[in-house]
């Protein structure tokens, strides 16, 4: 399934860039810890940078089908919003502390901006009046297709 960029609303545009993002950042510490290392800092519990790996990848993964879907359930939204500003206090609170590298403030940052795109793009959506359904009459005589039921002459 190719996904055309102009078929995609704001919403879905978001989350399809926040599950990649979740990804290549979830798959990173397993295909190269020194890679990994070299960015982030060092780490004495490699079984967590795994774990926490691992999670985001999964959310990420789930985002995105989310994403590809024609319209996205609520709770997928909040999810991901959720998710993200776990991840941009957690950045933030360790930084502060000295516990991790100040490079995760880009990550933080990076979780913010999706924030705030999930939340201007939400607003755009609900902001914009839907065209209603139009609903067609079948020509008489027509016949009904896959679940439509026939009428009844009695």
């Amino acid at each position: 399934m190719v996904l055309e960029p102009a078929a995609l609303d704001d919403t879905r545009r978001v989350l399809l860039t926040q599950g990649g993002y979740y990804v290549a950042t979830g798959v990173l510490p397993f295909v190269s810890r020194r890679l990994f290392a070299a960015v982030t800092g060092p780490k004495r519990e490699w079984w967590l940078v795994e774990t926490v790996g691992g999670v985001v990848t999964v959310i990420g993964a789930a985002v995105a089908t989310a994403a590809i879907r024609r319209e996205p359930a609520a709770e997928v939204v909040i999810a991901a919003a959720g998710t993200a500003a776990t991840l941009a206090a957690i950045d933030v609170v360790h930084v502060a502390k000295g516990r991790i590298a100040p490079t995760y403030l880009v990550d933080a940052g990076t979780e913010l901006g999706l924030i705030a795109a999930l939340a201007v793009s939400h607003w755009r959506e609900t902001a914009r009046p839907r065209r209603p359904r139009r609903i067609r009459a079948a020509p008489a005589g027509a016949v009904p297709g896959p679940g439509r039921r026939a009428a009844r002459s009695e």
